[in-house]
């Protein structure tokens, strides 16, 4: 089996970060609570050099901030995007975006839930257990306009189906418990300052 796959297909090398992050610029990632982050995102409409300069400033934002995944809406813009770069739970390396992405439905008999853990860049330093599909299929564009389809089971499906939440104006703070949800902000509390302190060194270690 090929150990990465770039937007769905399979390639036989890639760099540690992918080429988009090079031609990036950090930016600021929002905090559950603000608003870009609990409504719907809108589709999006124009395909050009401004959308492929966001992909590019959210990729360098996700590794810079040692994430898997990061939505649009999770720098402050209110589209339908999401970037990854994310090992499903055989190790192989998923690596891409999809503009104006879907979840496909699908049936409970060809499911499992798995109950693991799972953070978010926007509730910084929590982790908490969510139940979620083993399997996930995407359906979106690629930022050229053209269809794409990405699947994927284990961790990786979990990436796919937290993105997509974020576009739908979901946190993954929305499917846990108020015991819970409060579990989670008292550790984002806890942990916050450590968080931004790595994010900070980790703009110096990438971008020097």
């Amino acid at each position: 089996m090929p150990s990465v796959f770039v937007q769905g297909r399979p390639v036989e090398s890639y760099p540690p970060l992918a080429p988009e992050a090079r031609r990036g610029s950090v930016r600021r990632i929002t905090e559950v609570g603000e608003e870009v982050l609990h409504k719907p995102c809108r589709d999006v409409t124009e395909f050009g050099p401004d959308l492929a300069a966001l992909i590019d400033d959210m990729f360098l934002t996700m590794y810079v901030a040692e994430g898997a995944g990061l939505a649009a809406n999770q720098v402050g813009v209110g589209l339908r995007l999401f970037v990854y770069d994310c090992a499903d739970d055989d190790g192989v390396r998923h690596v891409g975006h999809v503009v104006n992405p879907v979840l496909d439905a699908l049936s409970p008999a060809g499911r499992r839930l798995l109950d693991e853990g799972e953070g978010c860049l926007s509730v910084p330093g929590a982790l908490m257990d969510v139940a979620r599909p083993d399997r996930a299929v995407v359906r979106g564009l690629d930022k050229d306009g053209r269809p794409l389809v990405v699947e994927g089971t284990g961790y990786f499906a979990r990436c796919l189906e937290h993105e997509t939440d974020h576009c739908d104006g979901r946190v993954y703070l929305d499917r846990l418990s108020g015991r819970e949800r409060m579990d989670a902000l008292r550790q984002a509390a806890d942990r916050r300052d450590e968080v931004f302190a790595r994010r900070a060194a980790n703009v110096v270690a990438l971008k020097g």
